[in-house]
């Protein structure tokens, strides 16, 4: 294996601006080539970013011998198909959140990588976030004694492209699109542990105009060292990305927020050009970000898995991390519908989390 790794990126819209951007902040990672069907796309990323070549079939970027690892920016719904012939052609896979659309689709596709010696790495960023990494380090050193309570949330007002309003295509609402950072945060900070049950309250209230997925979600989670977690996750919330966590113990507390922690408090009558994901407008008061992807980890997140395939080592977040991930968010879901605690492990054939909550 080469000392510098080959990437290519698949996809071209939001996500996979942020990935090509933290991309280039790895010294041993070189953009080779991106893929999007939409005509006209990849050739204008290849261009903004830098990228030497574009296509509009990602089975061509497959064939490009100087690539050996691809990062799917793609709809969750094409998860499945991208994973299963990037491993056939040998490439490692970096899999942006949600892992795909179902178990048996993420059972397969963690059988496919092993079976053709790949790694399926699970982009989750929050795990490299360095103020979530410090809350982590504290409560690995004892800071905060023993675990009882941990919360973390993600709010914002919707998301960028129209198929995550498509649940056919995304899978399920905001529980599915965020819901799922929270899962893996609570692991991550937990070791690991278990989870042994999952309780979740859902609903539509804004956006009911734009999908039949949920809007706002509250999600309760046990695990079987004993503590609970709580997530709260909305695509309701106005004024711009908002991102924190807490942790309580027996022997202190730990409080963060990822984004308004770290900004400018800014007071703008004009406004200006661009304060945070997802802002609206900056006029009146704002927080103005800056080093955003710096602070949400994507540069160390990308760095880690580009070092995994340089060096043959184990990724911190895989492919069977972003199933245990799905399995809870089916859990959710089917707790929603039924009112009811779902212990895990949680078995389906259901098609999509939604499904369970609202089939059509």
């Amino acid at each position: 294996m080469e000392s510098c790794v080959g990437v290519g990126l698949v996809g071209s819209q939001f996500i996979s601006t942020i990935h090509a951007r933290a991309l280039k902040h790895v010294p041993n990672a070189r953009l080779v080539a991106v893929a999007s069907p939409t005509p006209g796309n990849a050739n204008r990323f290849a261009e903004a970013h830098g990228i030497a070549s574009a296509f509009t079939d990602y089975r061509r970027l497959l064939d490009c011998p100087e690539i050996q690892m691809i990062v799917i920016g793609a709809p969750n719904d094409l998860h499945y198909s991208i994973v299963l012939d990037a491993a056939s052609a040998g490439k490692h896979i970096v899999v942006e959140k949600p892992l795909c659309l179902n178990l048996n689709e993420a059972d397969r596709m963690i059988a496919a990588c092993k079976e053709h010696g790949v790694k399926l790495m699970y982009a989750e960023e929050l795990c490299f976030a360095p103020k979530y990494v410090r809350m982590k380090q504290l409560l690995d050193e004892g800071a905060i004694g023993t675990p009882t309570l941990i919360k973390q949330s993600e709010k914002h007002d919707g998301p960028h492209a129209p198929h995550f309003w498509d649940v056919t295509r995304s899978g399920g609402g905001v529980t599915m699109d965020m819901g799922c950072h929270a899962i893996a945060f609570f692991r991550w900070m937990l070791g690991n542990a278990r989870i042994t049950s999952v309780y979740a309250q859902m609903g539509t209230h804004v956006h009911a105009d734009k999908t039949r997925g949920d809007d706002n979600a509250i999600l309760v989670l046990e695990f079987e060292n004993g503590t609970v977690a709580i997530a709260e996750e909305s695509w309701t919330k106005l004024g711009g990305m908002d991102d924190r966590a807490e942790v309580y113990g027996s022997k202190g507390v730990a409080y963060a927020n990822l984004l308004q922690g770290n900004a400018i408090q800014t007071y703008s009558a004009d406004g200006y050009g661009y304060a945070v994901e997802k802002a609206g407008s900056t006029q009146g008061w704002s927080f103005t970000m800056y080093e955003e992807e710096w602070n949400y980890g994507f540069p160390q997140e990308m760095a880690h898995f580009v070092d995994c395939v340089a060096n043959d080592t184990q990724p911190l977040v895989t492919g069977e991390d972003g199933r245990v991930v799905l399995e809870a968010i089916f859990a959710a879901y089917q707790s929603a519908a039924t009112g009811h605690k779902v212990a895990l492990p949680f078995h389906t054939t259901a098609s999509r989390p939604i499904d369970l909550w609202r089939p059509t």
